[in-house]
């Protein structure tokens, strides 16, 4: 069987899935035959991924979180899967520790991190009645070093997102569920707008990278297809950095 075409009979619920790298994930399980809620505070665009459940809420809003995966659940008899890709990464106002709004490192941290600890908690219930389950959650290598020009707030939120996967997969790993990390290197999504609006900003920084290249969405989707597949069935409380070779760089 090839793991990478093959997740029919399973069930998953995907969040940041209007775009980016949530979006290829959803749309990588739904042609591979799973049954999938895309989950999102957009709008439902137009071209959605042919035979996803779309609902629209805030991942911060853990009532909006239980119901939508209550209905996954529901609505397919089960819950395997689990992606976490939401997230916020605000240039303009996320900066040092010294110097950002109190408010905004919590509104970062409440998006960031915090919906992660929503998600896991409604979606364990429901694994450990399927016989168990699969987590990727997308965090980045910003939290795997300092920066010159720091958004301390989405670093910090983003490595306790390791923390969190980490214990996870020791909690549960009686019941068979795994949880596990993606360590995404610059990757070409709408969150990073200014690579499309300033091409040579973007050039340059797809020079540094060893590959050569920017990473894209469908690169987030392949490696996190395997770490919810069986292929990655002893893999669990770790993370896969998927960075075209940046973080090996002397």
């Amino acid at each position: 069987m090839d793991w990478s075409t093959d997740f029919s009979g399973k069930s998953a619920f995907v969040t940041g899935a209007g775009s980016g790298m949530g979006r290829a994930v959803a749309s990588g399980l739904l042609q591979a035959g799973a049954d999938v809620t895309l989950f999102d505070l957009k709008e439902a665009p137009g071209d959605l991924p042919e035979g996803g459940r779309y609902v629209q809420g805030d991942v911060s809003d853990d009532g909006a979180v239980a119901a939508a995966i209550g209905g996954q659940a529901e609505a397919s008899g089960r819950l395997d899967y689990l992606v976490n890709a939401a997230g916020v990464l605000w240039f303009e106002r996320d900066k040092s520790a010294v110097d950002i709004d109190l408010e905004l490192w919590d509104r970062v941290f409440a998006i960031n991190l915090k919906s992660v600890v929503h998600t896991v908690r409604h979606a364990v219930p429901f694994m450990k009645q399927s016989g168990g389950g699969a987590m990727v959650h997308f965090s980045t290598i910003q939290c795997l070093r300092g920066d010159a020009q720091p958004q301390d707030a989405y670093q910090a939120s983003k490595a306790g997102m390791v923390a969190l996967s980490k214990s996870v997969a020791i909690q549960f790993a009686a019941d068979n569920i795994r949880s596990n990390v993606i360590y995404p290197g610059p990757t070409l999504t709408p969150m990073q707008q200014r690579w499309h609006d300033d091409p040579a900003t973007g050039q340059a920084i797809a020079d540094y990278v060893p590959l050569k290249r920017l990473g894209t969405p469908q690169d987030m989707a392949n490696a996190c297809l395997f770490l919810l597949s069986g292929a990655a069935g002893f893999v669990t409380g770790t993370e896969l950095i998927v960075d075209g070779g940046i973080t090996a760089l002397p």
